[in-house]
């Protein structure tokens, strides 16, 4: 973008009255901000996205690359601008994860595709449940899982019929834009939005808003990196929003009525930040300008050299809420924002696990898939059971799990069992319910453990290991195939994070290094936070049911009175923390 044009999309998103970019400080190593540094790319990353945007793509491989295959794909659109429509390379099989650092990326990637459906508040019909799961079944052999970000991932997906799965998806209102990438990712949102009977604010709206104008638009199509949205107006604040770049959370004005408050700033990763309030209240009718503003804010002052540093995180971290409250307000927005409340702490999980009434009387189910792993035939299946049990409507959350919409009482026990015979519970195990998982070793190039069966097996054997035991609170495990967290491992009450450990016999095994006492505010049973790395604690994939077992029993013996698990760990000896 050149400076002309840059001018011009400071002013995007309805902002009205942009200032003149503030004059450049000094420094000797520019950090690649456009309003500070200019928008000559200081790197190769940063130069491609400026010569040819990641939306230009979609052409190519329509008319190129799905008649040509896999080898008339050039390089920088295959592992660059390819994210812009939901496509990763997926990891080759056979190769262990002790070769994930030493191997070249061409020599990592298969000649399948792993694509991800963009599901903006984890809205779906059955309709196009059932869409997903033909082109599961037709496509990607059967695979399908519920990501903690409200997608649904296919794998084994061929270049030759990208453009037939997009001609599915469309048909149905769905779509691949931007759900990867340098780009506004999906749109988290309360999987209860608009049925609740306890809602303070239906963000549907909201989330149609952005979506509708934003999503594919050239002008938020280059920015430093990822952008993580989450919006919800449901008091157990299910939507992870201190992990997210920005998130409006519902809450009631004494004056102004219901609206949002508004946070930034929060990602995990290798470098983990939570989100910081700006001490703002957003009115329904603006949540579409703020978004615009604060997102106008990463695109144009967010850092671009360094790579490691271009999360909205790191500015927000240098900068403070204060300046970053002025900077939005004084450039960004028509007007400022008024003063507004802190959201009071949750008392309900925001998982949605089980059966509650909604507002006009009928009943939603939430049920959990292991781990999010599911299949083609399965999603059909759930659909069918959905309809014939007179609801069309499904949403995704942000644990991995389903909410069925619409149930008439009469109707409610026949559900749950129908769906617990396709492996969905809605009375989950404490272990069941809790456990997410990231893609691992199966499919992704930066794994370095296998996540969703070593999980899998972990819960099993707790399951019969702890049977009988009463939890006071079910204990989340979140198991992550490298460093990079995207299974949130520091905000679980036991996070782990995947490594290769010593045998004892001078070669390596799968392992973990283990976090103790993260949490977030919807977890309802302490204070948001990350958790606790104990000096040498690791553990092996093979020997995780017995850590699990053993640190959830010292917790029942050690408690104090309610004392939480994250409280627990956060004071105990690290002792009895092995």
């Amino acid at each position: 973008m050149t400076q002309t044009a840059l001018a011009g999309a400071t002013g995007a998103g309805g902002a009205a009255g942009t200032k003149a970019a503030r004059p450049a400080r000094p420094s000797t190593k520019p950090n690649g901000q456009w309003k500070v540094d200019g928008t000559t790319p200081l790197n190769a990353n940063e130069a491609w996205k400026q010569e040819d945007g990641g939306l230009s793509v979609r052409e190519r491989i329509e008319t190129i690359y799905a008649k040509g295959g896999f080898d008339s794909i050039d390089g920088t659109d295959l592992h660059g601008r390819f994210r812009w429509w939901g496509l990763y390379t997926q990891r080759k099989p056979g190769i262990d994860g002790g070769k994930t650092a030493t191997l070249e990326p061409h020599e990592l990637e298969d000649r399948y595709f792993m694509m991800r459906v963009r599901i903006d508040g984890g809205a779906l019909t059955t309709e196009q449940l059932r869409v997903i799961g033909g082109i599961s079944r037709d496509f990607a052999r059967g695979s399908a899982d519920v990501t903690d970000r409200q997608n649904i991932q296919l794998h084994w997906v061929q270049i030759e019929n990208v453009p037939e799965i997009w001609r599915r998806l469309e048909a149905v209102g769905l779509h691949t834009t931007e759900a990867c990438g340098d780009v506004p990712r999906v749109i988290l949102g309360s999987p209860v939005a608009g049925i609740a009977a306890d809602e303070i604010i239906d963000p549907t709206p909201a989330v149609r808003e952005i979506a509708d104008r934003y999503i594919g638009d050239p002008e938020f199509a280059n920015l430093p990196r990822k952008y993580k949205t989450a919006i919800t107006g449901h008091p157990s604040q299910d939507v992870v929003h201190e992990i997210n770049d920005i998130a409006l959370v519902g809450v009631v004005h004494p004056e102004l009525g219901a609206g949002y408050d508004l946070w930034v700033g929060g990602g995990l990763s290798t470098s983990a930040h939570l989100a910081v309030r700006l001490g703002a209240f957003v009115e329904p009718s603006r949540a579409a300008e703020v978004w615009a503003g604060v997102t106008s804010i990463f695109r144009d002052y967010g850092y671009r050299r360094l790579r490691n540093r271009a999360r909205l995180k790191y500015l927000v971290a240098d900068w403070g809420a204060e300046k970053f409250r002025e900077i939005l307000e004084t450039e960004y927005l028509q007007s400022p924002l008024p003063d507004g409340p802190a959201a009071p702490k949750p008392t309900t999980p925001g998982d949605h696990v089980g059966i509650h009434r909604q507002k006009d009387g009928r009943f939603f189910v939430g049920v959990a898939p292991t781990v999010g792993r599911m299949s083609g035939e399965r999603l059909l299946k759930f659909a069918d059971v959905v309809e014939a049990h007179g609801s069309q409507r499904v949403r995704t959350t942000p644990h991995q799990k389903f909410v069925v919409l619409d149930v008439e009482q009469d109707r409610v026990d026949s559900l749950v069992a129908a769906l617990d015979g396709l492996g969905l519970s809605a009375k989950p195990s404490p272990f069941r319910r809790s456990t997410i998982a990231c893609t691992g070793l199966e499919y992704c190039k930066l794994a370095i453990v296998d996540t969703k069966d070593t999980a899998e097996r972990a819960i099993d054997a707790l399951e019969k290991r702890l049977d009988g035991i009463d939890l006071p609170q079910p204990i989340s495990l979140h198991i992550n195939g490298c460093p990079n967290s995207c299974a949130r491992i520091q905000t679980a009450d036991i996070g782990l994070k995947g490594q290769l450990l010593p045998d004892g016999n001078g070669g390596q095994t799968p392992g973990f290094q283990v976090h103790l006492g993260g949490g977030l505010a919807s977890d309802t049973r302490s204070e948001a936070g990350t958790g606790r790395t104990v000096r040498g604690l690791k553990v092996t994939a093979e020997d995780l049911p017995d850590y699990v077992e053993r640190v959830v029993r010292q917790f029942l013996a050690d408690r104090n009175g309610e004392e939480s698990f994250a409280e627990w760990a956060h004071r105990a000896d690290e002792g009895v923390l092995q």
